[in-house]
């Protein structure tokens, strides 16, 4: 086995996720997966293809009809131009997207600038790749945004790639336009190829989501990644997509040639009918979200536990570090004691230690009864703590 994958550990998601379930009668706010069913409409159009025969390989890069719905809709929601037939590859999800776009653009030694805390999956793509991962911690206290003179101080001759995810997972965080051009600035004044994971663009709740790639001159440095997994709870489906300059767009297409071939044909049939006829649903499952989102917030904050306001995605990533445990120790003995399943902070990076991180996209009444035995949690637990601290 090669020294750098041995090394590698397991996404510290799946870990709790398998944990999880074994264990009978767990309320799980841990997986990042829409509760909701992915509408029937799009469900019908696969399975209508699949009658009509279409169960053949497509192009490479996607059926033509998907592809130029997607650069409809970027030109639609964010004002964006790109050429179907060049600078758009239809992709196994985001994560085959943002994998496809590192192994293109990296030298062996190149480092890629990851804000803190992160999906899990951007620095072993990163290793993966032959790149260097070059962390940048974001805090509480700046809302997890990404500070430009932080970014500006982590960048080195070797800097090469920004990877970046706004709406964050796992903290929920977003960036404003007049934020984010503050970070273009930076990545045009060192040459830095962005990579936009902009997959929670959808689930935006206060205000407008700003892609990266329509800021002044950041299209031809930008890799914009989305898909369909979060946004039209189409997550077991796996089609994303990329749009990117055309020789990065070529580049990620000859990896995808040879390792892929293509997604799922019935999967980009559904994909079609998202596009086409589903912003309605995604509409609809946001404002559930949003309503889900205060439920989450109010109540964590209301058993003691203190909570930034997430503005998008489905997470909340409330701090833990009053208990004296660990994330790891926080979330180990809830499951083992109250059957309740979230994920420690320090899975997305050594800033994220002392948070943990809890998904609402989750019926009411599971966030309900999730909080509910939450709270007899650290009742038992912080009490116990405080008397320790008291008997010192």
């Amino acid at each position: 086995m090669k020294k750098n994958i041995k090394e590698m550990p397991f996404s510290g998601i799946r870990k709790f996720f398998d944990l999880a379930s074994g264990i009978k009668g767990v309320i799980s706010l841990g997986v990042g997966e829409p509760d909701f069913i992915t509408p029937w409409h799009i469900c019908e159009a696969s399975v209508y293809s699949l009658e009509k025969g279409y169960t053949n390989y497509t192009s490479n890069c996607g059926l033509e009809e998907l592809r130029r719905e997607i650069t409809g809709y970027l030109l639609k929601r964010f004002n964006l131009q790109y050429d179907y037939s060049r600078e758009i590859v239809v992709t196994v999800g985001a994560s085959e997207a943002i994998d496809i776009a590192l192994r293109s653009v990296l030298e062996p030694g190149d480092e890629v600038i990851i804000p803190e805390p992160c999906f899990v999956a951007y620095k072993p793509c990163t290793v993966m790749a032959g790149g260097v991962v070059k962390t940048v911690a974001t805090r509480e206290a700046d809302h997890f945004k990404l500070r430009p003179e932080d970014l500006e101080k982590a960048i080195t001759p070797r800097s090469k790639v920004l990877l970046m995810c706004y709406p964050n997972n796992p903290t929920g965080a977003v960036m404003t336009e007049k934020e984010l051009q503050a970070i273009a600035g930076i990545a045009e004044k060192y040459d830095l190829l962005v990579i936009a994971d902009e997959i929670y663009s959808e689930l935006t709740y206060d205000g407008e989501h700003v892609s990266f790639a329509s800021l002044p001159r950041m299209k031809e440095r930008t890799v914009l990644v989305n898909g369909f997994s979060k946004s039209f709870a189409m997550t077991g489906w796996r089609v994303g997509y990329a749009a990117a300059p055309e020789d990065i767009a070529v580049a990620m297409l000859k990896i995808h040639q040879y390792t892929i071939m293509c997604a799922p044909i019935m999967g980009q049939m559904a994909a079609i009918e998202a596009l086409k006829n589903g912003v309605g649903e995604v509409k609809k499952m946001a404002g559930q979200y949003d309503r889900r989102r205060s439920l989450i917030v109010n109540g964590l904050r209301q058993i003691g536990l203190p909570c930034f306001e997430p503005k998008g995605a489905f997470y909340a990533f409330p701090s833990v570090k009053f208990t004296g445990m660990s994330s790891q120790e926080f979330c180990e003995t809830l499951l083992n004691e109250e059957k309740v399943a979230v994920v420690p902070g320090d899975a997305f990076g050594r800033c994220g230690e002392g948070y943990i991180r809890c998904s609402y996209a989750a019926s009411v009444e599971q966030i309900t009864e999730a909080l509910n035995r939450m709270e007899k949690f650290l009742e038992r637990h912080v009490k116990k703590q405080r008397t320790i601290y008291a008997v010192r």
